[in-house]
């Protein structure tokens, strides 16, 4: 299987991963704090990943300063899209979470404009502003259709652009378990302290047993992601990115009766198709070079 077939099952894989992860979350209805959550899981999926990396040899903490920087800022990031995306997640519908999302390889390509230089033609930055452009249609800001829940998962945007963007600068010779093991301790240790004066409420099974899978699910996801921003060619690979929206559609729609409203869907299909414009002209772009 060629490097750019792997990248892209990697990436389905991840997205199905972190989907399933979520829906464990949103079944939780909101019963505990959201940090209490965040702890819970924060807990076993790093006992989790740390048994994983000892089995597999990926455990290795003898990296230069400059991977140790990158995979701070990275576990950083990690916390605050997790604790933005929650908040979105039990105030917004599952699929419009995810339509939101989808403006994410968009916001990445942004970001290596401008952080990394990376040269963009007109058509590609018309993409671009036509996927933001999806993205209002879907939250409709005004006082009649804006959602705080909305803010919340564009600053999930925004973060998870920044974690994705710092993987590309990674050593090649740094394990993806040693990353998403960084990530996991990361997000265990801020959200243990932000957790500090809160009330914590009881788990009842239901719940313990939902959070239980959502870790399983989530350190599948943790791994994956890494993985499949480093196989393969990232034009291709990072528009299989959009299978989460069909997952969010087909899981919202089962599990919780909830399908988008047209407008949405609107707003999701013009993201889409930015994106996968944007990439189509990127393959093209190399090719000709």
């Amino acid at each position: 299987m060629s490097p750019n077939a792997r990248g892209a099952l990697i990436m389905v894989a991840a997205m199905a991963s972190f989907g399933i992860s979520d829906i464990c979350i949103k079944a939780t209805g909101g019963s505990l704090p959201v940090i209490q959550i965040m702890v819970l899981r924060a807990v076993l999926t790093t006992i989790g990943i740390f048994f994983l990396a000892r089995a597999l040899g990926g455990l290795r903490f003898d990296q230069s300063r400059r991977d140790w920087i990158i995979i701070g800022i990275r576990s950083t990031c990690e916390f605050l899209a997790a604790i933005f995306f929650f908040a979105a997640l039990f105030r917004m519908k599952f699929a419009n979470v995810a339509a939101v999302l989808q403006v994410l390889p968009l916001a990445v390509t942004l970001g290596a404009v401008l952080f990394y230089g990376e040269k963009v033609g007109w058509r590609r930055a018309m993409a671009i502003l036509a996927g933001f452009v999806g993205v209002l249609i879907i939250i409709r800001p005004g006082p009649e259709g804006f959602d705080t829940g909305a803010l919340y998962v564009l600053v999930t945007v925004f973060v998870v652009a920044i974690r994705d963007l710092s993987v590309r600068k990674l050593s090649p010779s740094v394990p993806s378990l040693t990353v998403t093991f960084a990530a996991s301790a990361a997000v265990l240790i801020f959200s243990a302290i932000t957790s500090v004066g809160i009330d914590w409420a009881p788990v009842d099974p239901r719940t313990g047993i939902l959070i239980a899978a959502s870790s399983i699910f989530v350190t599948g996801g943790y791994l994956f992601s890494v993985m499949a921003m480093r196989v393969g060619e990232i034009s291709f690979v990072a528009p299989f990115r959009y299978s989460s929206l069909l997952i969010a559609l087909v899981l919202g729609w089962l599990l919780f009766g909830e399908w988008p409203t047209p407008v949405t869907l609107m707003g999701a299909g013009v993201v889409v198709a930015s994106g996968l414009f944007m990439f189509a002209r990127q393959r093209v772009r190399e090719q000709d070079a």
